[in-house]
């Protein structure tokens, strides 16, 4: 008892975070890690529950108490294997994912989690700096080629599995550099960029070909693609944003927050020499200097606002219909261990910034054809699909620009999912008609593509999925069988079994729903 009450006297001790005034004036990464005795420490407060709901918490099933408790006894590079061998890019996800784990800690019952997303990106750091991610090149092809359609979260980690049973894997990006909304729509603040070509540099030196400047459909026919290889795993991400139907909406300077981010995250791209695609003369977004009013609490509106603070804006509030949190921050409608919509603070209203609960936009006013006031008033309602206006409650706010934040409809249709004939479901995602297969014979989807807007824990587990469907459908050899019982989750069709398909399948929560991301949400 007495070792186990002194773990049990440690408090969490998150990333350390840059001071917000300060870091609001560069676009480098606003956190860091805490020192190598302290994740020890908060390695230690990991239970070893008998049933770890973490497991249960994160789609990919990472084997989280395990490597907690290698770090807590200093096996580093344990910790990296065991990580690897059910994440394709922890690197990524220790910065970016929401943690829908430490929500599942049990410690966060009553407690403050685990801090797992740190001691995650601790263990992939210390695995690049002791040269323990290398290139590992499968020692055998099967003379079987894949493209892949989409360098997100989700396409990279299926050419990484293909490329590892031995296909020839081709991936095709319609931008510039690879990531897909995790170089386009994450600020480097929370995700500097060289981090994705690090990793990317690896998935090359393995063998595997990156197109980019190449958009599938438009550029070149699908057909030929189809053609050209033996397979096509389609991940082009849900990327149709969702808008707004309101008076006022065709002014000048109402924005998608996607197009603004596009622009701030290729802005930084030139400053720091990298390629990039320059705007269209006469489409410029910018927030310098502008009253800025983001429709929309989730993260993609909590990005624009940091970026707007970067920019100097003049003031910057945030519209949320959600209806504000109560004062310990805990909210009933999301009890333990489904992870929260909403939190009391994040890092972009940490920098500044005003966020105002239940409300909703009815229109825009302007002048010369420009929007200079955005009309809302209070709801109420358990979330955006219950709303009730409360009489009286009206208000105008003044705005430069405006910038719409609401999530996203479905992939795109135009192009590539059109010239194949894709099934469609009925919120227009492609419909698989058995695991990871479409309706046409060799082709697949996974990913945002298929399920809808979601994480990026969940990009990656998808992508893990199909690759073991495509190399199951192209003959896979069964010297792959070890490596393809490592691969969580039933990529024979039946449901998956963590919180997410629970809480999807008791109808709390569903794919297109906002969770935050980047460290600090609690």
């Amino acid at each position: 008892m007495g070792e186990l009450g002194a773990f049990l006297k440690i408090h969490r001790v998150g990333f350390d975070k840059r001071d917000p005034q300060q870091r609001v004036r560069d676009y480098n990464q606003y956190f860091q890690l805490q020192p190598e005795a302290e994740l020890a420490r908060q390695g230690a407060r990991c239970m070893d529950c008998g049933i770890p709901f973490c497991h249960e918490g994160c789609p990919l099933g990472n084997l989280i108490p395990d490597w907690n408790d290698l770090v807590y006894r200093g096996k580093w590079h344990e910790a990296s294997d065991q990580l690897h061998m059910t994440n394709n890019f922890p690197e990524f996800t220790g910065r970016i994912c929401p943690a829908p784990c430490e929500s599942a800690c049990v410690l966060a019952i009553n407690d403050d989690p685990v801090t797992i997303e740190q001691i995650e990106m601790a263990i992939a750091e210390r695995a690049f700096e002791e040269g323990w991610v290398v290139p590992e090149p499968p020692d055998r092809r099967t003379g079987k080629t894949v493209a892949v359609i989409g360098a997100g979260p989700s396409g990279l980690a299926a050419a990484a599995e293909l490329n590892r049973s031995g296909h020839t894997v081709t991936v095709y990006e319609r931008d510039e550099g690879p990531g897909g909304l995790m170089r386009f729509g994450v600020p480097d603040a929370k995700l500097e960029k060289w981090i994705i070509d690090r990793r990317v540099a690896i998935l090359e030196q393995e063998g595997i070909e990156f197109v980019y400047d190449t958009d599938v459909g438009r550029d070149v026919p699908a057909q030929e693609i189809t053609e050209r290889h033996d397979a096509v795993v389609v991940t082009i991400g849900s990327r149709v944003s969702r808008d707004i139907d309101a008076p006022g909406r065709d002014l000048d300077g109402i924005e998608l927050a996607m197009d603004y981010l596009y622009q701030r995250n290729r802005w930084v791209a030139e400053q720091e020499g990298r390629r990039f695609k320059a705007p269209a003369p006469g489409t410029e977004i910018t927030a310098a200097g502008k009253k800025v009013v983001v429709v929309g609490g989730g993260d993609t509106g909590m990005d624009c606002i940091s970026n707007a603070h970067r920019e100097g804006a003049a003031n910057v509030v945030m519209l949320d219909v959600y209806a504000q949190l109560p004062n310990d921050g805990h909210d009933p409608r999301h009890p333990w261990p489904l992870p929260p919509k909403r939190t009391t603070s994040t890092y972009a209203l940490d920098e500044g910034g005003k966020r105002r609960w239940g409300t909703e936009v009815t229109g825009f006013g302007g002048r010369d054809g420009a929007v200079s006031h955005v009309y809302a008033r209070k709801v109420t309602g358990t979330s955006s699909r219950d709303l009730t206006p409360v009489p009286g409650s009206e208000f105008v706010l003044e705005a430069d620009l405006a910038l719409i934040a609401i999530g996203f409809e479905h992939p795109e249709h135009e192009g590539l999912v059109q010239q194949l004939g894709l099934g469609l479901d009925r919120r227009g995602n492609i419909r698989t008609l058995q695991t990871y297969r479409t309706s046409i014979k060799g082709v697949y989807a996974c990913g945002d593509a298929r399920l809808g807007q979601s994480l990026i824990v969940t990009a990656i587990a998808e992508g893990r999925k199909c690759a073991r469907i495509v190399n199951k459908d192209l003959g896979g050899s069964p010297m792959d069988a070890d490596r393809e019982m490592l691969a969580v989750g039933a990529w024979s069709g039946e449901a998956d079994r963590t919180l997410r398909h629970e809480a999807e399948a008791a109808g709390t929560v569903r794919p297109g729903e906002e969770f935050f991301t980047g460290p600090g949400a609690r």
